[in-house]
């Protein structure tokens, strides 16, 4: 089998909408949440959210791909296309039929969806928008990525809820690895931002009032955020033979599903998915590093992370730093993976550990190393990253550094 580099990172985020941003941000433990600006919250009883900031669509796309292209899509394509460029790749008609295209997406073209809805339901009107098919369809970015690059390999988008993109990275990996591909870009998007489904998100009365503080004893809930991330992956022989800049490796993924509880997550399942990652990297327990969790901030999410993550790491447990970047760009849903894959590749390449921001009272039931509040000058080699999903669907990426 072959070894997998990741060579390029495109990312559209609350936290800024290039790489560099994203992480000067995020190593400083800045916070992206804050009260709602792009949709009229008085309906709703939360208030706050993390949304993209300073994403003019009419600086990524011509009016034509505008109206084909939903919110999500398009953090999707602006976000292949940094990976892409910063990959250094051009793709010919032999390199694009080695290529995949794999991302997650949990909801889709929901702003559209709910347009359209709005126009039939509400306003009465005897036909919606004629490009609403394609516009909400959880495909539309994986295609529309396609196109742009002419890639004719294996195309298609992964929707597992809130693992959608692990679930993606990790198949686009397998297929590097394999020899099915040479190439993949790989990651997820997501726009909850509608008011549909921000309701829908209401009556499960997990949403915080004021911000995601994962691990903390007074924790109150997730926060909800929209954004996308990309992966340029590589076979490893090709991307050192053209020199490439190669940030970090993909070395294992797993998963696994709790088969329990709709909703509920189960700390067997989660720790089953982590341990499968590690077995198919091949290495021990003992030398991961660092985690990046799912730490939603919600009352049953944390404490089970933290009983899977004992159960996995043994006595080792409490020596391994952990943290929740969604403390800061909030949780992303069907993006959240790519986000956070973005945020572990770079915490290898810079020897720097991000913070769980918020963090104010340690909870009896979460009891490891959190990283509170300030980043950690600690270089590390191997790395977890972790996503759980309603439906009890586990994701989880090993990571190595370059």
């Amino acid at each position: 089998m072959r070894r997998v580099a990741i060579t390029g990172l495109g990312i559209i985020s609350p936290l800024g909408n290039s790489v560099l941003d994203f992480w000067s941000r995020l190593s400083a433990g800045e916070s992206a949440i804050g009260p709602l600006r792009n949709i009229d919250s008085s309906q709703i009883r939360f208030k706050n959210g993390a949304e993209v900031k300073d994403f003019d669509p009419s600086a990524h796309f011509d009016s034509a791909q505008i109206g084909l292209l939903d919110r999500f899509a398009q953090f999707a394509l602006a976000g292949a296309r940094q990976a892409v460029r910063d990959a250094g790749i051009e793709f010919m008609p032999d390199t694009g039929a080695r290529t995949a295209v794999v991302t997650g997406s949990c909801t889709g073209g929901q702003n559209s969806q709910d347009e359209q809805f709005v126009a039939l339901y509400k306003n009465s009107r005897d036909r919606v928008h004629p490009f609403t098919i394609p516009r909400t369809m959880a495909n539309s970015g994986a295609s529309h990525i396609s196109m742009e690059f002419g890639i004719t390999g294996p195309v298609y988008t992964v929707s597992t809820a809130c693992s959608s993109s692990n679930h993606a990275i990790g198949q686009a990996f397998w297929m590097v690895r394999n020899g099915q591909t040479d190439f993949a870009i790989a990651g997820g998007s997501e726009s909850p931002f509608s008011l549909g489904l921000l309701k829908a998100w209401e009556s499960l009365r997990i949403v915080s009032p004021d911000t995601c503080r994962p691990f903390s004893k007074n924790r109150s809930g997730l926060i909800l955020a929209e954004g996308g991330a990309m992966l340029m992956l590589e076979n490893m022989d090709s991307a050192k033979a053209r020199g490439a800049k190669i940030y970090a490796e993909i070395v294992g993924f797993g998963m696994s599903s709790d088969a329990s509880h709709i909703m509920a997550p189960s700390a067997d399942g989660a720790a089953a998915a982590m341990r499968n990652a590690i077995a198919d990297a091949g290495v021990s327990a003992d030398s991961i590093g660092y985690i990046n969790a799912h730490g939603t901030g919600t009352p049953a999410n944390d404490p089970t992370e933290t009983r899977a993550i004992h159960a996995t790491l043994g006595a080792r447990a409490k020596e391994v730093p952990v943290s929740s970047t969604k403390s800061m760009h909030g949780h992303a849903l069907g993006g959240a993976g790519a986000i956070e894959a973005v945020a572990t590749v770079l915490t290898l390449q810079n020897g720097l550990l991000p913070p769980t921001a918020n963090f104010t009272e340690a909870d009896p039931e979460c009891d490891l190393d959190y990283v509170p509040n300030e980043s950690r000058r600690q270089s590390v080699e191997y790395a977890l990253s972790n996503s759980f999903a309603f439906g009890g669907l586990n994701a989880v990426l090993l990571f190595r550094a370059a």
